[in-house]
C-alpha cells in the first residue's frame, strides 16, 4: 500500500501541474523537459523527454528506477548492459524504429530494470520520452516492438479515442505503467471523468499519472480540467505541443480543439499494477449508452505480427 504522502500534499496551483517543454534545434541533443518525483513532490513517477540529434548519442543509467523509453520519432540503435538475476553480465543492441512522429507510425520502446547501464546513438534525429519510477523488483530487460504494443478503440461518437498500451497492467514489470492516447480533433478523452487517487483494490488503484501531450500541427491545443469530487479544486488548463501535465489527484478529462488531431502519453504508478479507476457518478452511465464509434477512429492501424 502507497503511503499517505501524496494525499497529504494540498491541490497544487497551475505552475506546479502544468510543465512546458524546452525548444531546441534540430541540431542540438538535450533535455526538452524533466520532471524528478522531488520536484512533483510525490513518490513513483519521474518523466523526462529527450532529443538526440543526428549521429550523436546518449547514454545513462537506471539507478533504482526501472524505466520504459518510447520512441516518440526518429531512429535509433539502443544497447544496454545489465548484471542482475539473470547471471552473468549481458550486452544487448537493438534498433529502435523508424517513426516518422507519433501520428504516423505505432511505437517502439524498450524496457530496463534497476542497475542497467545504457547508451543510444540516433541514426537520425530522435526524441523519446523517458518514463521512471522506483522499484527493488528485477524484471529482463528487452525492446518492445509496435507487434508487441496494444490496440484498442473506446468510447463512442465525439468521445472516442484510440489507446495503445506499450506497459499495461499485464506486463512484466513493477509498478510502471506506459500508453499512448491518439484523440481526434474536437473529441473528448479520458472521458467519462475518471480518478484514481485511492488505494481501495481492486476497484481503485492510487496512482500517480503525467499526460505528455503532442499536436498533430502547429497551433494545436486542447483543454485538461482537473477537479475533485462535486467540482472543487478545479483547474482548467490550456495544454498544448510539448507540455506535461501532472495528475495529482481528482477527475481530469481532456478536449482536442477542432481542426488538430491530438496525443498524449500516459506515464502511471502508484499503489498496485493496476489501471482500476472510479467514474464521476454523474456520467458513470455514459459508458453504456455510447453512440457509434468515430469512423476516424483508429487513427494508426496495429501492425500485423511479422518483421518490425
Amino acid at each position: 500500500m502507497a503511503s499517505a504522502f501524496r494525499r497529504t500534499i494540498p491541490f497544487m496551483n497551475k505552475s506546479s501541474t502544468l510543465f512546458h517543454s524546452r525548444s531546441r534545434e534540430k541540431t542540438h541533443s538535450g533535455t526538452q523537459l524533466a520532471l524528478t518525483r522531488q520536484r512533483a513532490g510525490w513518490e513513483y513517477v519521474s518523466f523526462y523527454a529527450r532529443q538526440v540529434a543526428a549521429g550523436e548519442s546518449w547514454s545513462g543509467r537506471t539507478g533504482g528506477d526501472e524505466v520504459c523509453l518510447v520512441l516518440l520519432s526518429g531512429l535509433a540503435s539502443i544497447r544496454w548492459y545489465a548484471k542482475g538475476v539473470w547471471g552473468d553480465a549481458q550486452t544487448k543492441i537493438v534498433t529502435l524504429g523508424p517513426r516518422q512522429d507519433v501520428f504516423s507510425d505505432y511505437p517502439y520502446a524498450v524496457y530496463l530494470p534497476p542497475r542497467t547501464g545504457f547508451e543510444l546513438r540516433a541514426k537520425r534525429y530522435t526524441e523519446l520520452a523517458d518514463c521512471r519510477s522506483p522499484t527493488e523488483k528485477q524484471f529482463p530487460p528487452r525492446v518492445i516492438r509496435p507487434v508487441d504494443c496494444g490496440f484498442e478503440v473506446r468510447g463512442g461518437g465525439n468521445a472516442t479515442r484510440q489507446i495503445i498500451d506499450i506497459l499495461p497492467p499485464g506486463a512484466a514489470a513493477d509498478r510502471l505503467l506506459v500508453c499512448e492516447v491518439l484523440t481526434p480533433a474536437g473529441n473528448w478523452s479520458s472521458y467519462p471523468p475518471h480518478k484514481h487517487d485511492r488505494h481501495a483494490p481492486p476497484a481503485e488503484a492510487d496512482l500517480e499519472e503525467t499526460y505528455y501531450y503532442r499536436f498533430r500541427d502547429e497551433g494545436g491545443y486542447g483543454i485538461q480540467r482537473l477537479y475533485t469530487s462535486q467540482d472543487r479544486e478545479e483547474q482548467v488548463l490550456r495544454v498544448i505541443d510539448g507540455d506535461l501535465v501532472l495528475v495529482r489527484e481528482g477527475y481530469h478529462p481532456f478536449v482536442a480543439a477542432p481542426g488538430i488531431d491530438a496525443y498524449y502519453l500516459n506515464t502511471l504508478a502508484g499503489s498496485f499494477r493496476s489501471m482500476a479507476a472510479t467514474d464521476d457518478p454523474r456520467y458513470a452511465h455514459l459508458r453504456a449508452s455510447w453512440p457509434p464509434p468515430d469512423p476516424r477512429v483508429p487513427m494508426i492501424a496495429k501492425p500485423h505480427n511479422g518483421p518490425s
